[in-house]
């Protein structure tokens, strides 16, 4: 009976924290009320397209409501990303019920016929921008009926109709199980499932099975899998975290980085938040922090550009970054223009993944989840020097011996990237949080001390190329805080086609050229 059809967009209750109250992006009483209107007086030929005419009305009146309290709040990107999914769970979940529910015939108690339909990828983790893809897995227990394949099909045109990109795929546990042993990103994607119709019993199959039989023991192949990924990535992206036009999806120091960290802690810890990796103790408070206010920055600037250009684009190219800039409120200040305040905010931001990213892969590491990395490997002598006193290896890279009183003596902050470039070794993330925790130590007198000053000579003159150091030292802050005049070009972007960098990646890549001539 119509009275007993459960069209009323999702069944799972909104997620918090939206950008506006549930209720203002879909009202199920007015929507179940619209639609039995249309089932009891339309013929079964115009069914289905007044039942899409709705549904554009809800996913007009849903995304012009996003937009607006976005363009009122436009740093508040979860809510913004989180509202933008359970908007297209209510869209999707209404059209696959209708295909099931209305257009077929009549109802069907062959177990055969059940479908479980499950978001994966982006869409399933719950974060979308404007005009993501929409991802869905459509689950059978066996081979794919008449039926369910005329459900399916019906439900794809009918989002189709409402000009949504869907990526699909029809398959069974066994086909995910398969496909997903072969392929890492289907299983990356897999990983970030989560039921949004049908018979759940299905997708909680899917999950045990996914759990117990292909994740499981696993984890040190997919860890090396989505670094070699993550490498090759950064390589067709140009390899550098300061392009001036970057990608903010892929690039490197991008949204990417991010998702790759977390896929990772997911598949090795099973966290279901990024909030774990904190109490797991991958990061320290601060550092997850930093985390999460790089993830919001980065999402809000995406979200912003697919408004501003109508469609999915996540280049940040310099016409984009003005309009980008003017909406999350940055203004012309201390004689430069608000969008180059705007991607130095960019630029910090994406440093900071970098330093996230060192400091997670390392904590791996240290719980034998992979094997040496790649960087150290590359950066390691055949023939090791003898460390100083005072510092150790540990995992490959230079840590400090004692930490508690390593920093008794101020001028150690600028020892430590000496021996770094003498011994070859990179800093390891531990030694980079201990200098990080003692800038304060860098101060007129530290900057007016003789032996400071000719480590900071030796360290350009006489190691080779001090590209690396100084590259390290200027994430750290070091640079900026020993050179106050350096730390006003940190980030800096100069709003114009001749410069490709910014300020100060050009003044250390040409530092570097001077050494290797």
């Amino acid at each position: 009976m119509v009275s007993d059809l459960k069209l009323f967009g999702t069944s799972q209750t909104p997620p918090d924290n939206l950008i506006c109250p549930a209720v203002e992006l879909f009202n199920a009483a007015k929507f179940a009320t619209d639609a039995r209107a249309i089932i009891e007086s339309s013929d079964r030929g115009n069914r289905r397209n007044a039942f899409v005419a709705l549904l554009k009305d809800v996913q007009n009146a849903g995304r012009k409501k996003i937009a607006e309290r976005f363009k009122e709040r436009p740093f508040e990107a979860r809510p913004t990303t989180r509202s933008y999914a359970y908007l297209t769970d209510v869209i999707v979940t209404s059209t696959f019920r209708f295909a099931r529910d209305i257009l077929q015939e009549s109802p069907s108690d062959n177990s055969a016929d059940r479908l479980s339909v499950v978001a994966v990828g982006g869409y399933g983790r719950g974060e979308m921008a404007p005009f993501s893809d929409v991802d869905l897995l459509f689950l059978t227990p066996s081979k794919i009926t008449k039926r369910s394949e005329q459900v399916i099909e019906a439900t794809l045109y009918m989002l189709w109709d409402l000009k949504l990109k869907v990526g699909h795929a029809s398959r069974t546990e066994k086909e995910c199980l398969k496909l997903a042993r072969e392929d890492y990103t289907i299983r990356t994607a897999l990983l970030e499932k989560r039921f949004i119709a049908g018979t759940p019993e299905l997708a909680d199959a899917l999950h045990d099975r996914l759990l117990n039989d292909l994740f499981r023991g696993t984890a040190p192949d997919y860890v090396e899998a989505k670094l070699v990924e993550r490498a090759e990535r950064h390589s067709n992206q140009g390899g550098q975290r300061y392009m001036l036009e970057p990608n903010v999806k892929e690039g490197k120091g991008g949204l990417r980085d991010l998702q790759s960290l977390f896929w990772i802690a997911k598949y090795v810890h099973n966290v279901d938040d990024t909030a774990d990796l904190a109490k797991l103790g991958v990061f320290t408070t601060p550092e997850y922090r930093n985390f999460e206010q790089a993830e919001d920055f980065l999402w809000a600037v995406r979200c912003h550009m697919h408004l501003v250009a109508g469609r999915a684009t996540e280049q940040l190219t310099f016409d984009m970054q003005v309009e980008v800039a003017e909406r999350m409120g940055f203004v012309d200040q201390g004689g430069r223009r608000g969008v180059e305040h705007f991607m130095q905010a960019y630029f910090r931001h994406a440093t900071r993944v970098g330093e996230l990213t060192r400091i997670f892969l390392t904590a791996l590491e240290a719980d034998n989840v992979k094997k040496a990395p790649s960087l150290t490997d590359m950066f390691r002598p055949k023939r090791r020097k003898k460390l100083k006193p005072g510092y150790v290896e540990r995992q490959g890279r230079l840590d400090i011996a004692s930490p508690e009183t390593f920093f008794d003596d101020p001028v150690n902050l600028m020892r430590l990237f000496q021996e770094g470039l003498r011994s070859r070794l990179l800093l390891h993330p531990d030694a980079m949080r201990a200098v990080t925790a003692h800038l304060d130590i860098i101060n007129a007198d530290f900057r007016a001390m003789k032996e400071t000053n000719q480590i900071f000579l030796d360290l350009l003159l006489k190691h080779g190329n001090p590209e690396r150091a100084l590259r390290r030292m200027n994430e750290l802050g070091v640079l900026g805080a020993f050179i106050p005049e350096f730390q006003n070009i940190v980030a800096m972007m100069q709003f114009n086609v001749y410069h490709h960098y910014t300020v100060d990646e050009h003044t250390i890549q040409c530092v570097s050229t001077l050494a290797q001539i």
